[in-house]
């Protein structure tokens, strides 16, 4: 998290006795399932106290508003992610290598939060409110400097790619096009993927102005 990130999406007081962090956990493990059942914007804090079985002074005595409480999820997904995005990118071999972690990474982004409505949830909560979107931003820009960490020694020498550029474009197409895979039926979200990924394979380290056509490879999904 950015150090000028704005205080109302931060922990108000961050816990640290075992009490307080079971406690924060509680109220989160409760934000989950209501975000779940009825999303960000028709739960209150109110009803969230409740249904942690805490007092609403407790809730707001760790989270100003609710916006820091979709944050704190936000977070839990986000380290998520890039753990996974470091451990597959740390073996790179190629860049033919990369581009099949790449479409690798797809795959297990899609299959790991099909299931999961709080993930679908918080990020529709964060499309809502423009510091939880710049929020999510960083983390699409942060899975995009671990790919350039991997690929670093296979850059070829003279190209006129500009690779941080279009990796975080990549980045954050990546996670927009896997979210719309979940929220579409299962067989049309397994075709959009695999045109997708063609899509990647044929583009992600074109030249600029090379002719490239699309479909060149096999899909893996």
């Amino acid at each position: 998290m950015s150090p000028d990130t704005p205080d109302r999406i931060k922990f108000r007081k961050q816990p640290k006795q075992e009490r307080s962090i079971h406690r924060v956990d509680v109220i989160l493990s409760a934000a989950a399932q209501l975000i779940a059942e009825k999303g960000v914007s028709a739960m209150t804090m109110t009803e969230l106290a409740i249904a942690a079985g805490v007092p609403i002074g407790s809730v707001y005595q760790y989270f100003p508003e609710k916006a820091a409480i979709v944050t704190a999820l936000f977070d839990r997904h986000a380290v998520v992610v890039q753990q996974k995005t470091r451990e597959v990118f740390a073996v790179v071999k190629s860049l033919d290598h990369a581009i099949d972690l790449v479409c690798g990474m797809i795959d297990w982004y899609y299959r790991e939060f099909r299931g999961d409505p709080t993930y679908m949830g918080v990020w529709l909560g964060t499309e809502m409110d423009q510091d939880l979107l710049r929020l999510n931003i960083e983390h699409s820009n942060r899975v995009a400097e671990i790919f350039l960490e991997g690929i670093e020694a296979y850059t070829p020498a003279g190209s006129q790619i500009d690779l941080q550029a279009r990796s975080q474009l990549f980045s954050h197409l990546i996670g927009a096009s896997v979210r719309l895979a979940i929220m579409s039926e299962k067989s049309l979200a397994v075709r959009m993927l695999n045109e997708w990924k063609q899509v990647i394979r044929a583009t992600l380290f074109a030249e600029p102005g090379a002719g490239q056509v699309i479909g060149s490879r096999q899909s893996i999904l």
